[in-house]
């Protein structure tokens, strides 16, 4: 039989890497965007899979690129609250420090 790439088998994998390499390297928020343009594309292709596997080929794409989404989000997510409690700590630090003066 004829088996054609399973159609968004590629965009899932490079979307996948895409949000771990984003969040690594530029910043966390654009992260979870591509894991979860990752994530419903993954699902999509795999309905489109499990119709009917013997004509597709590439879903190991789809399974690597899902698990590589995870992570990216995981990450992301990660990133985000470091962000938050960063910024936390310093507006905890300029308000607590608002109620002390240096004059006699």
């Amino acid at each position: 039989m004829n088996q054609q790439p399973l159609p968004g088998a590629s965009t899932v994998l490079t979307m996948g890497i895409i949000s771990i390499v984003g969040t690594l390297i530029c910043c966390g928020p654009f992260g979870i965007i591509f894991s979860i343009i990752a994530l419903v594309r993954a699902k999509s292709a795999s309905q489109l899979y499990h119709q009917s596997p013997e004509s597709y080929t590439d879903y190991s794409n789809v399974k690597t690129g899902k698990i590589l989404a995870y992570i990216g989000l995981a990450f992301s997510l990660i990133y985000l609250l470091i962000f938050i409690l960063y910024f936390g700590v310093i507006i905890a630090m300029i308000a607590g420090a608002e109620g002390y003066s240096t004059e006699f």
